[in-house]
């Protein structure tokens, strides 16, 4: 994308575009709404209905769904840099539309894995592109907290949504009752995308008309012409604080795909209702989203890389103790802290990569951390799958916890403060440049 200046007037920051920031939020909670319906409830559906039994085979659904959004992280960094913000935003929710249909109509569990494969797409065309733009819409003095407020809404959606279908599912069985909250939000987020929804490129383009580099000089090679390929390579491997953030996204998102289809199971071992698992689940989610409106702040007042350094450690630590226990007291406790982790790290990691990449392909370099961050999912769910199998439940728990250790050990010697602030020091009066 070229730089010039924007197209009709545009002005930075939170407070100047709150009804359109807000409008965002709502959708993004939508969108976490979306995998909320269905996580407590398909891994019993298939062991109740359809009679699975191994863990690595239950898992595809959890890998079918990561390596197609991951895939369609990238697509909508890309098109959203070269056609716009919105109309991806768009495309991502018509993909929504047959999900919940297929989930309740079902015959095999291959109907299952499809439907999971659209709303990987759907996920990742539509929770990209909000991060983008609100990204865009408040400028680099907010960007922590625009951040947490997008994944707060996001990942407490998913939390309201889990609590919710493991209600329907108790009182109502498994189907078709907690998939029609997935035709809800489809419905609602495609009026508030169609027609309330206004495009924030020329947001974009106005900061980067603004744009100085920083100081120290650090990114004087990151300039405003990079190609596609360039993009990619210092995301993933040669930009430290950039490829830091990817491996330590994909090392979170391990966590939750290892989650999303190994917990309930985990927790049925304790002949768990279907409501107390869906309470379990629950917490996991509801501390990450609720714990993000505090941590993204944050993030901008104290800078990035020690809270996500904690926040893996923390997760680390939280994953032991769900890996130790065998009782609700103790795997409320562990999953508790897990999100309290999570929430550390993921709305943190998105502000770096806000930080450190030019307004002209911030879109791309989102959606390429995006591919490495939600490749977790597949990781998580193949690894352990294949750990369950062969060692046992817990065991899979055990070696996220290890691989979580690392992912805060390499971050800490790689990565370096991308938004440096005074301790203590409000940005309320920041200056709208980077």
């Amino acid at each position: 994308m070229s730089v010039h200046a924007p197209t009709h007037r545009a002005v930075l920051g939170l407070r100047e575009n709150a009804a359109q920031f807000t409008l965002l939020v709502a959708v993004n909670a939508l969108v976490g709404g979306m995998v909320g319906q269905q996580q407590t409830v398909l891994p019993l559906l298939a062991t109740e209905e359809f009679g699975l039994t191994g863990y690595t085979f239950i898992f595809t659904y959890v890998a079918a769904f990561g390596i197609t959004k991951a895939a369609a992280n990238y697509f909508a960094g890309t098109w959203s840099d070269r056609f716009g913000r919105k109309p991806v935003l768009l495309v991502g929710w018509l993909f929504a539309i047959p999900v919940p249909l297929m989930l309740i109509a079902a015959p095999n569990w291959w109907w299952v894995v499809a439907a999971n494969v659209l709303l990987g797409i759907n996920q990742g065309l539509t929770w990209s592109t909000t991060v983008v733009m609100k990204i865009d819409l408040v400028g680099p003095a907010r960007r922590g907290m625009a951040m947490g407020l997008n994944e707060a809404a996001g990942y407490g959606a998913v939390a309201v949504s889990s609590l919710l279908a493991g209600y329907l599912a108790d009182q109502y069985g498994l189907r078709p009752a907690p998939f029609l909250l997935g035709l809800s939000y489809t419905a609602i987020a495609l009026l508030l995308s169609g027609f309330l929804i206004r495009e924030t490129r020329d947001h974009a383009r106005l900061e980067a008309s603004q744009h100085t580099p920083r100081a120290d000089g650090r990114h004087d090679h990151l300039h405003s012409d990079l190609t596609n390929r360039q993009i990619a390579v210092q995301t993933s491997f040669t930009e430290p604080a950039l490829s830091s953030a990817s491996q330590a996204g994909l090392v979170n998102n391990l966590n939750f795909g290892l989650a999303w289809g190994l917990f309930p199971l985990l927790f049925a071992t304790a002949d768990l209702t279907a409501g107390q698992i869906g309470v379990l689940f629950a917490l996991y989610p509801g501390v990450w989203g609720a714990g993000q409106l505090i941590t993204g702040a944050l993030s901008d007042r104290i800078g990035r890389k020690h809270l996500i350094t904690s926040g893996m450690s923390l997760q680390a630590a939280a994953l032991m103790l769900i890996a130790a226990s065998d009782s609700f007291t103790g795997w409320a406790a562990g999953t508790v802290l897990l999100g309290a982790g999570t929430a550390m790290v993921y709305p943190t990691l998105l502000a770096v990569i806000g930080d450190v990449a030019h307004p002209s392909w911030r879109g791309r370099a989102v959606g390429i951390y995006r591919v490495w961050r939600d490749s977790g999912y597949a990781v998580g769910a193949i690894l352990g799958g294949i750990i369950a199998d062969l060692m046992g439940l817990h065991a899979a728990v055990w070696g996220a916890a290890v691989v979580s250790a690392a992912s805060a050990l390499a971050v800490a010697v790689r990565m370096y403060e991308t938004h440096p602030r005074p301790r203590g020091v409000s940005t309320e009066k920041a200056p709208r440049t980077s």
